[in-house]
Parts: C-alpha cells; structure tokens; sequence
C-alpha cells in the first residue's frame, strides 16, 4: 500500500520508532497522521512538527492498553479526516526481567505487547472489512522471531504478537485488509539505551545480535514494507538471515542463545 492520499493512526508516537514513523508517513504524502501516546506533550510535539513541514497531523492522548481508548482513538481519525486506511499498533513495554518477574509485569506486557493488537484489530476491522482495504501494522520486535535471554516477559509476548499478525494476515488477507509485523532488533530508543548503559541481559543480547540504527532507518523499512504488502517488514536483514537459521537446526539455535538461568 502507497501511503500517498493514506490516513494513518500511530499508537506510541510521541517517540522513537513511533515519531519517526509518523514523520516519515507526512512525508510521503499521508492525508492525515493520527500521533497518538500516552503522553500528551510528546505527541502534540510530533504532530506540531508535520504540521509545520506542511502535513495534516493531530495528536490524540490514548492509552495504547484500553480497549475503550482505542476505540475512542479509531472514532477520532473519521471524525477528523473521514476514514482510517493504516493502523500502525506501535506502543510497546520491555522491563528487562525473567521468567520470576512479578505478576505484575507479565500483565502489563501481555496487555500492551499483545492485547493492545486484539483491541486494535477489533477497533478496525469492520470499516476495513466493508471497504475491502486496509492495513493493520504490527510492532513486534526481532525477539519475536529469535527469543533472547534475559526479557522473558517481552519476548514471549513478541512471540504472541507475531503469531496474532500472522493470524490475522491468513484469515483478513483474502477480504482486502493487509497485515504486517514489523521485527526490529536494536533501535536507539529510549526503550533500549538505558538498559544497554545499566547492563541488562535482554538489552545487550538485542544490542550483541545486530548493529543499533536509529528509528528513521526503521521508518524507511516500514515505507518499503508497507509499499511491497511484505508479512515481516525486517529492518536488521540479518534477522531474516537468523530466522531462516533457526527453522533449519532449533536445537543448534538454543544451544547458542542459551544462557544460565
């Protein structure tokens, strides 16, 4: 899908991978850019800037883990530009922690790595569905597709939310809606930094498996993604290369990522 003339929901947006993605969507020739987050001052900050290079944006405070936020946020971008042709489920969590992580952070990935996905599919689908078109975007991460040590709660989600994707690609795909999981490895994000500068195993392993490029190198790979109606939009081409590797010997994979628990 060509995002020129494209309306386009970001949830996440106020930074990094997010931010980037919307800028670059604007730039391309978006419609409309829908600059959702949490924190309010981030995305009307983000929304300002594609206004001022001469986009149409708004920004939207909506809480990516809320089912009636992301109603509420589809509700918002027809109200404000008539329809909604891509939604991009952006917002995501990692807290760096194991297999003992407290109850606690195991529900908070499940609700924002995976559930905010469902919601969004719900929120969606039907106006996509009568239209015959549309495109569900899908932030899931390298260690998706990989696993790495240290992050059980974050990896295991992503695991969920690529599966979820490529459910929904098999069954949507043949009614005109386009699904894609976006599988990053290392971005230079707030999201990775401070673990890298405090050490934690998930984040130097993600940081150990590939070189770091920055979001707008993500936002480029999403444009190309989106244009090609690619399922996994990689923008580390060595988790395409690691993927395959593991499907062929999975045995000989664990062996190599494992680490003592």
């Amino acid at each position: 899908m060509e995002l020129t003339g494209r309306v386009v929901v970001l949830t996440g947006a106020a930074h990094g991978i997010g931010a980037a993605m919307a800028r670059r969507f604007a730039a391309e020739g978006a419609a409309g850019v829908v600059v959702s987050d949490v924190d309010t001052a981030g995305a009307a900050r983000v929304a300002a800037e594609i206004a001022a290079a001469g986009g149409r944006a708004v920004a939207v405070t909506a809480d990516a883990t809320s089912k009636k936020d992301l109603k509420a946020l589809v509700a918002a971008a027809r109200a404000e530009f008539g329809r909604l042709d891509v939604f991009c489920a952006n917002a995501g969590a990692a807290f760096g922690t194991g297999v003992h992580a407290a109850d606690e952070q195991w529900q908070k990935s499940w609700e924002i790595n995976v559930m905010q996905h469902v919601h969004a599919a719900q929120a969606v689908l039907p106006a996509m569905l009568a239209r015959g078109e549309g495109y569900l975007l899908i932030t899931a991460s390298g260690a998706g597709l990989l696993g790495i040590p240290g992050d059980a709660p974050y990896s295991v989600t992503k695991h969920a939310a690529v599966g979820l994707a490529e459910w929904l690609a098999i069954t949507y795909r043949p009614r005109g809606v386009r699904v894609s999981a976006l599988c990053p490895l290392g971005v230079r994000t707030a999201l990775l930094e401070p673990g890298i500068a405090a050490g934690h195993p998930a984040a130097l392993a993600i940081a150990a498996a590939a070189p770091l490029i920055e979001p707008d190198d993500v936002a480029e790979a999403v444009v190309r993604g989106l244009g090609t109606e690619e399922f996994l939009i990689l923008p580390h081409e060595s988790v395409r290369e690691s993927f395959a590797r593991k499907a062929g010997a999975v045995d000989a994979w664990i062996d190599e990522m494992a680490v003592g628990g």
